[in-house]
């Protein structure tokens, strides 16, 4: 005796299935996503170019502005224009060492120092 076979499911049919139950975002989902991620970026963007204004007016009329930890770190490494070693900036700034080793791997990451020998920088 021959059995009679059932309607055949087509792989389209399957993939579909288990996306819908599975929760597997489509092409179409993740176009919409990255839609809504750049209207964000462009909302934060100009957020902040209104803040940037007011806050240079800000800086502006006040004469204390404070600097951040690089920035004091560049400035001094600035003032050597030989190179200064990391001890004598670790006393200039008076940083903890774990700290200055990490701002001046971040000011060297954006290029606003360089390594001359081992320890010494320069400020570019």
């Amino acid at each position: 005796m021959i059995k009679k076979r059932g309607k055949g499911i087509s792989f389209d049919a399957m993939v579909k299935f288990f996306m819908l139950n599975y929760n597997i975002p489509t092409k179409r989902d993740v176009e919409k996503l990255m839609g809504k991620i750049d209207r964000l970026e462009l909302l934060i963007k100009s957020i902040d170019s209104k803040n940037d204004r007011t806050s240079q007016q800000k800086s502006l009329n006040d004469k204390k502005a404070t600097s951040s930890a690089s920035d004091r770190v560049l400035s001094v490494i600035a003032r050597f224009k030989t190179g200064i070693g990391f001890a004598a900036i670790q006393q200039k700034t008076g940083f903890e060492e774990k700290k200055l080793r990490n701002i001046i791997f971040r000011l060297n990451k954006l290029e606003r120092i360089k390594r001359k020998s081992r320890g010494i920088y320069i400020a570019k």
